[in-house]
């Protein structure tokens, strides 16, 4: 059977505080019998997968030279930062956790025969890659019609939002608040609340922002930037009765202020006044670094609180293999709809290299997310 090869991007940090993001020739092997080789057509430039690939770096020191398959980006790591980097000096590796594309060989064993020549979405890691082999199990057939960048974000952003609703539901919570709330992962959680009946508190930082999100039917959304967010916030809580937030900056004061917002919520409507403040229990969930300065709060909130670290793919092992089957069906069915993707522009491999771009989907900001095409 046919070896394939092609190119895949890796990120290096080097001992001297360089890090460098090439491209490098790999073979990818004849299938196993229940394995498929797919070429890659679509991968999402995620936050999560931009932690990886920049690293600690300084995204402003970014340099870049060379054309084509021989480009190569150049970042500096400030001194302080390359003690966490520490554990993977001298290590080049593959980036990109999901994608999509054609399967163009498979195993002899059924399953992965029955997958030969159709797309698939997976999630495997390395996917800024020309070629991945993976097992047949893992990836996830796209309905007929669906395009390899319609499929490429199946798994990221999708089973994050309906983790968000799966973690509301088990531990009792009536609404939830979510920030970085227009980004694709926002809009996702807004269409899954609205169809599921679920209350959701919307916080975003530009008019622009919340103006999207209006027009998409958002009931509650509040403008960080506002004057008078605080007492939005107050707001919305007490109409909705959210005592669970997901916060994607991480970094900052933004949860310890959502805390507090929750409290004052709580407490406008208590019947009795306790020292210790509101006994109903307040959540927020760190799941992402958009911050990047520590997290700082004022523990205004009473004691009956709590912060802690939120992570897709560890929270969905907990949940079974049967949930996580019937969740990756809801996404396959509502590809188009309620998990469509939008992206500010598609690249090639080596365009991603490109101080340019870089600039640009860099920022993870809303409405700055790239598309790698790995065929391009």
């Amino acid at each position: 059977m046919t070896t394939f090869t092609g190119l895949q991007l890796r990120s290096l940090v080097h001992a001297s505080g360089t890090l460098e993001v090439s491209l490098h020739s790999v073979d990818t092997p004849a299938p196993a019998a229940d394995e498929v080789v797919v070429r890659v057509q679509a991968s999402p430039l995620n936050p999560s997968d931009i932690g990886l690939l920049f690293g600690a770096a300084d995204v402003s020191t970014a340099s870049s030279s060379g054309s084509g398959a021989a480009t190569v980006l150049r970042m500096q790591i400030p001194p302080a930062a390359m003690k966490s980097m520490a554990a993977r000096a001298g290590q080049a590796l593959p980036v990109g956790n999901e994608g999509a594309g054609v399967v163009v060989a498979a195993g002899n064993a059924p399953a992965a025969q029955a997958l030969l020549g159709k797309t698939v979405a997976l999630l495997a890691g390395g996917m800024y890659a020309q070629y991945r082999c993976v097992k047949a199990e893992s990836c996830l057939l796209l309905p007929a019609g669906a395009t390899a960048a319609q499929g490429a974000s199946c798994y990221v952003n999708p089973l994050t939002a309906l983790g968000f609703v799966e973690t509301l539901r088990h531990e009792g919570h009536m609404a939830l608040v979510h920030t970085a709330a227009a980004s694709n992962l926002g809009q996702m959680l807004l269409k899954i609340c609205q169809q599921d009946g679920i209350a959701l508190v919307n916080i975003v930082r530009k008019p622009a922002q919340a103006a999207l999100l209006l027009s998409l039917g958002a009931q509650y959304v509040c403008d960080a930037s506002l004057p008078s967010f605080t007492q939005d916030l107050t707001a919305a809580l007490v109409a909705t009765g959210a005592t669970l937030a997901f916060d994607a900056t991480g970094g900052g004061t933004l949860g310890g202020h959502i805390l507090a917002c929750m409290e004052t919520a709580l407490n406008s409507t208590a019947k009795e006044y306790s020292r210790y403040g509101s006994t109903t229990h307040k959540q927020v969930y760190l799941y992402g670094g958009l911050d990047t300065r520590p997290t700082e709060f004022n523990r205004s909130f009473g004691m009956a609180w709590g912060m802690g670290g939120w992570l897709v793919f560890p929270y969905l092992q907990k949940l079974g293999a049967a949930k996580l089957v019937a969740l990756k069906a809801r996404v396959a069915a509502e590809l188009t709809t309620t998990f469509a993707s939008h992206y500010a522009k598609e690249v090639s491999l080596a365009e991603a290299l490109g101080t340019e771009a870089v600039a640009v989907y860099g920022q993870r900001s809303t409405g700055t997310k790239y598309l790698i095409n790995p065929a391009l």
